[in-house]
């Protein structure tokens, strides 16, 4: 017996675009959600179908990552015949979805409050920039400007160098699991009570809660986190990036135990007995006279090498891979962490998966869809919609101007 995946009972209209918003959605569409995309016509659709590299026309690989296994309908919300088609889609839907400015959504009509005569059951999930309320609601929010306004630049980096950001758009991302936990959240909570709700979220927000034991630390014992070389822990020692005779290697001591098991692996008892670093406490205050011990120890062998000693030995490490190596790890392969589509401009496409796993997952994946591509289906079958309606509708400017 196939089971049916475990959101296959929930649709979502989602009014979203770039990467944070369509992140947290695309994890939602993988478990079976019924994931329909709001795209305006007027201006091609989301953003992110015109993102370079590898762009034409309406597709990019951008948009392919961030929008697998939804449905795209083309609609003019801004025109009172493509309201009425939202405003239908609505009714029989269990969250309205957005990425927004903190004060769009209510100048758009996708607050609960304006949407609850229609279903008093919708969860309305607006992920802002900085959310609704508050001083900064109506200015634009991006990945780089959180990691900078939010703390995480001043403390990443070398010291001495400037202010680094991480080579990801890691609050873009941690910002669309948020508020896709939100809208499962406010989804059992509104099929339990029946009553929806509004749920704000921001990347602000993402990104402060993020500071996570530094801004405790802070807080409540006055701690200043500062950069520390080659990424190192902020009091763990040694809990770092290692240079080797050909790459590096990161490793981790987070127990006495591993840093014991280290000290043998690497031939350095008297590492291991010397009573300056005999704990935490003791390697970070004199972290400056035992990382060059380590330092020269971890020189003299090759990555592998390293790896096949620690790893023998028990001993938290890994190799700084790039990204073709990370892709290829055989650990990649054994989760079948790399997936396929077939797309009619881009040909197979091979992409990240999801790590979201509840119970066997899926086999098959569809590609993100063409601009409107599933208009038909959404009008006809979805909304019982005839002829004659798609017409009038279709005349009146819902899915862009009439031809």
């Amino acid at each position: 017996m196939t089971h049916p995946l475990p959101l296959s009972d929930v649709r979502v209209i989602a009014v979203e675009q770039f990467g944070a918003g369509p992140f947290g959605t695309m994890h939602l569409a993988d478990l079976g959600a019924d994931v329909i995309k709001i795209e305006d016509p007027s201006t091609g659709g989301d953003v992110s179908r015109h993102i370079p590299p590898f762009q034409e026309e309406n597709d990019s690989l951008f948009f392919e990552t961030f929008n697998r296994n939804k449905r795209s309908i083309a609609l003019d919300l801004s025109s009172p015949a493509g309201r009425e088609v939202f405003e239908a889609l609505v009714a029989r839907s269990d969250a309205v979805y957005s990425n927004l400015r903190g004060d769009v959504p209510e100048r758009l009509g996708i607050t609960y409050e304006q949407l609850k005569h229609l279903n008093p059951r919708l969860v309305c999930v607006s992920l802002s920039g900085y959310g609704m309320t508050g001083p900064r609601r109506a200015e634009p929010g991006y990945d780089y400007i959180m990691q900078g306004i939010a703390g995480w630049m001043s403390i990443t980096g070398e010291p001495g160098g400037p202010p680094t950001k991480s080579g990801l758009s890691i609050v873009d991302f941690c910002g669309g699991l948020v508020a896709g936990q939100a809208l499962l959240a406010g989804v059992l909570a509104a099929r339990r009570d029946g009553v929806g709700m509004d749920c704000d979220l921001s990347l602000y927000d993402t990104a402060l809660a993020m500071l996570t034991y530094p801004a405790t630390w802070h807080l409540t014992g006055g701690f200043t986190p500062t950069r520390r070389a080659r990424s190192a822990h902020p009091s763990l020692v040694p809990f770092q990036n290692f240079r080797t005779a050909d790459g590096w290697l990161v490793v981790a001591c987070p127990k006495e135990k591993f840093y014991a098991r280290m000290t043998e692996a690497i031939d350095a008892p008297e590492i291991r007995d010397d009573p300056r670093f005999a704990d935490f406490d003791g390697r970070l205050r004199h972290e400056e006279e035992l990382l060059p011990l380590l330092d020269a120890a971890f020189a003299s062998r090759s990555t592998a090498a390293w790896l096949a000693r620690l790893g023998a030995a028990g001993v938290p490490c890994g190799p700084v891979n790039t990204v073709a190596e990370a892709l290829t790890d055989p650990q990649a392969v054994a989760r079948g962490l790399v997936v396929e589509t077939e797309h009619p401009r881009f040909g197979v496409v091979r992409q990240v998966g999801s790590p979201v796993r509840v119970g066997p997952g899926r086999t098959e994946h569809r590609r993100g869809p063409q601009l409107g591509e599933d208009s038909d289906d959404v009008l006809r079958e979805l909304l019982e919609y005839d002829d004659e309606a798609v017409l009038r509708l279709g005349a009146a400017g819902a899915f862009g101007p009439p031809a």
